[in-house]
């Protein structure tokens, strides 16, 4: 099966009450735990890359593993673009295979963000590629994205129908009170359904996208700080307040510190336990197997896509 844009993903998924996951990758070990999850409860995915990530792999390098993830799975999988900041890269994604990008100008006044996010829609669609916006803005940090409490702002539903006119977008990023990074909350965790209620009621059907939506699994916190690592006061969106998002107007989640904590607890697990090991197999392989166990769980049970491929 060829790559996909999201359109057909996002229609099915609003349509039956559920969201695709959008997994970041990094590496050959994140690829295969995320799409050999995928393959066994056949679920339709979204690979996401991020500058950062481009910069770490190498866009080629990054491209030829989903290439082989296609080959070995044939599932419908998007390579999407995580909070492209410029026409410039956003056109690069699309030029290198790139079936969807995201144009993050939530930082822009208003009527910037209108004139970049089209700019790039235009391109996209010329090309077959999907597009994501995005306003509001999240708190934390992820990557090249470090937005504070005091900078980040609620998306206002009143501005929503005239953005997602003007523009031609796809679908949109919305701020309901999820955060990047793995320090979401400090208090009582909470986001704002209000919000998304009044965004769906005003732009019916559209396909609506949650960020920092991590659950920061405490298994996982508690793993690492047991293995010598420094994650106190740690804390995510519980995962029933996605499945609640995913049964309304979100049709996709962005899930990408989770696969982190996974990978870091289980490495300093195998190190811990075994401090002579230097084979990067031997702890690698591991990781890669508790990133399949944490995708699975996420496509059945949070996202509710599993059988929908």
């Amino acid at each position: 099966m060829p790559l996909v844009n999201t359109t057909e993903m996002f229609k099915k998924a609003y349509e039956g009450g559920y969201a695709i996951g959008a997994f970041n990758v990094n590496n050959m070990e994140i690829v295969q735990g995320i799409t050999e999850a995928a393959k066994e409860v056949n679920a339709p995915l979204i690979l996401q890359v991020s500058s950062g990530a481009r910069k770490y792999a190498n866009h080629t390098y990054l491209m030829k593993l989903i290439e082989a993830a296609i080959a070995e799975t044939d599932l419908p999988i998007a390579v999407h673009l995580d909070h492209g900041d410029s026409f410039e890269l956003c056109k690069s994604c699309i030029d290198g295979g790139f079936t969807s990008v995201m144009i993050d100008g939530s930082h822009l006044p208003f009527e910037e963000n209108i004139a970049l996010t089209k700019k790039v829609v235009e391109y996209a669609h010329a090309h077959g590629v999907t597009v994501e916006g995005e306003l509001g803005r999240l708190a934390g940090v992820e990557d090249d994205i470090n937005v504070s409490v005091e900078d980040s702002s609620y998306t206002k539903p009143e501005e929503v129908e005239e953005f997602v006119s003007r523009t031609g977008v796809d679908s949109l990023a919305i701020a309901i009170g999820t955060s990047h990074g793995a320090f979401k909350f400090t208090g009582e965790a909470s986001l704002r359904f209000d919000i998304l209620e009044e965004v769906a009621r005003r732009v019916p059907g559209f396909p609506i996208v949650l960020h920092g939506a991590s659950s920061v699994i405490p298994e996982y916190v508690d793993m690492i700080n047991q293995y010598g690592g420094n994650m106190p006061g740690a804390k995510g969106v519980p995962e029933e307040m996605l499945r609640k998002a995913a049964s309304m107007a979100v049709c996709k989640i962005n899930i990408d510190s989770d696969l982190r904590l996974a990978m870091t607890a289980t490495v300093r697990k195998v190190f811990a336990e075994n401090p002579s090991e230097f084979d990067p197999r031997k702890y690698l392989g591991p990781a890669r197997s508790e990133i399949k166990k944490l995708v699975k769980n996420k496509l059945i049970n949070v996202l509710g896509c599993a059988g929908k491929a």
